[in-house]
């Protein structure tokens, strides 16, 4: 889609993000998550590890030489629940293709997953840290510079 003020770049952006955000073939978790016990044992602040399944991700998880190619970070119940009736947005996660959105924990069901928690952060910078994220939702990624 042409925005107003597009630039070639932007498009040429948009176009390899698209590209990238397809699914590779062959990904198989060792073991799925299961949302409700993933809500239980989250923290707000916490870090979610995921194991990517698209063409993207495996680029990342070699060029870092690590299993996880994507992060989402925990909210717990900091946003309401949808008006209707759908899951509860607890992640807050940037993608090329969506830019800072608040998504649902089963979003990531079919995904190998690992937590990272922050020891010795006060419940208060906690609070800061989910009130910054929340704050950033709806940003973009700048993708006419993907190239660079």
């Amino acid at each position: 889609m042409t925005e107003p003020g597009d630039t070639l770049l932007d498009r040429l952006g948009r176009w390899l993000a698209g590209r990238l955000q397809g699914e590779s073939s062959g990904y198989e978790p060792y073991t799925p998550s299961d949302a409700e016990t993933l809500r239980r044992t989250l923290e707000p602040g916490d870090i979610l590890l995921i194991e990517g399944n698209q063409k993207i991700s495996a680029a990342i998880k070699y060029l870092t030489q690590s299993t996880w190619s994507h992060a989402a970070f925990y909210i717990g119940d900091a946003l309401p629940a949808p008006e209707d009736g759908s899951e509860r947005p607890r992640l807050i996660e940037v993608t090329i293709g969506e830019g800072c959105v608040a998504v649902p924990l089963s979003r990531y069901r079919t995904h190998n997953t690992r937590i990272c928690r922050a020891s010795g952060l006060a419940p208060e910078d906690r609070d800061k840290v989910v009130a910054f994220m929340i704050g950033r939702l709806g940003l973009k990624y700048d993708l006419k510079n993907i190239f660079d």
